[in-house]
């Protein structure tokens, strides 16, 4: 609140009728001219002060392993995420979005015995790409996957469904133009467990989705409601920005008697509160707070003022 109090000079919310349903497109400028990657997130400092935090496991699930396939975020730059995709059994890895390298270079280091062989990218701006090149440099023989020839370092360009293997870690591409034109996101899982992982860059955060820089509002629908919601509920979501807290504030907003939209509200406080991530959510859970996810609810559309 704070934060928007003193950045925010213009907040203006427009309803946009896609695919039978409503998105709800809010603009944010602040004083400083700051552009955000959020749909309607002003800049905060979310982050610990030095920049780069490893997040170790508290209990929270923020490090998923299933014995098979772990996830690692990195917290870089003011509220970006990167992350460490580690096969457990082939011991090969990727490095999702390492947008500073020495920061997410460090982060590889402390995992011995293990074999970097790709970058995935999901989309070519700067806070995601930026660190694709000095990577390469670094690490001989890195593949850089995307989805958009703007990428730097690029090596393999995927396209919608578009398959391929890190170790035993399948990987599956899904194209979801509208942040930038080229975006894609990233299914991975391993041999022998269902259980998925989506990492969704700008298109799809917690509570929210990004800004439509490069495409539609009906790609943004179809995106979030019919290639995320159409995943099984237990995949896990790995996004790529820390904007949980502003994100559910706007969401109580517009649905203020969702009761798991306030559980999940206090929940986040107090993650935030203690230096920690709210990464990963589910696909499931979306569906049950993200107003992007539940543009039919009757509550939503009445406080749209579209009944």
């Amino acid at each position: 609140v704070q934060c928007m109090l003193r950045q925010v000079s213009l907040l203006v919310v427009l309803i946009l009728f896609t695919l039978g349903g409503s998105i709800a497109y809010t603009y944010c400028i602040t004083d400083d001219h700051h552009q955000t990657d959020n749909l309607f997130d002003c800049p905060s400092s979310l982050l610990s002060n030095n920049n780069y935090v490893i997040y170790k496991n508290h209990n929270n699930n923020n490090i998923e392993s299933n014995n098979r396939m772990k996830v690692i975020p990195i917290a870089i730059l003011e509220d970006n995420y990167a992350y460490l995709l580690i096969d457990e059994v082939s011991k090969q890895a990727a490095v999702v979005d390492p947008a500073v390298p020495e920061k997410v270079i460090a982060a590889m280091q402390q995992h011995e015995g293990i074999k970097f062989t790709t970058i995935l990218t999901t989309h070519h701006h700067w806070d995601h790409a930026g660190g694709n090149e000095k990577m390469v440099k670094e690490i001989e023989g890195l593949e850089v996957v995307g989805g958009d020839d703007r990428i730097g370092a690029l090596t393999r360009r995927v396209g919608d469904g578009d398959t391929f293997k890190i170790g035993n870690i399948h990987v599956r591409v899904f194209f979801t133009p509208c942040h930038t034109s080229g975006h894609v996101l990233y299914l991975t899982t391993h041999e022998g467990n269902k259980e998925g992982a989506l990492f969704t860059g700008d298109t799809l955060f917690i509570g929210g989705c990004g800004r439509f820089f490069e495409g539609t509002p009906e790609q943004m629908h179809h995106a979030l409601n019919e290639v995320v919601a159409g995943l099984p509920d237990d995949t896990k979501v790995y996004v790529g920005h820390e904007y949980t807290k502003k994100n559910l504030e706007f969401a109580l907003d517009v649905e203020p008697s969702n009761k798991a939209l306030q559980a999940k509200y206090d929940w986040t406080c107090k993650q935030r509160d203690q230096g920690l991530p709210t990464v990963p959510s589910t696909v499931g859970e979306e569906k049950t707070f993200n107003p992007f996810m539940r543009t039919r609810e009757s509550e939503i559309i009445q406080r749209l003022g579209m009944d």
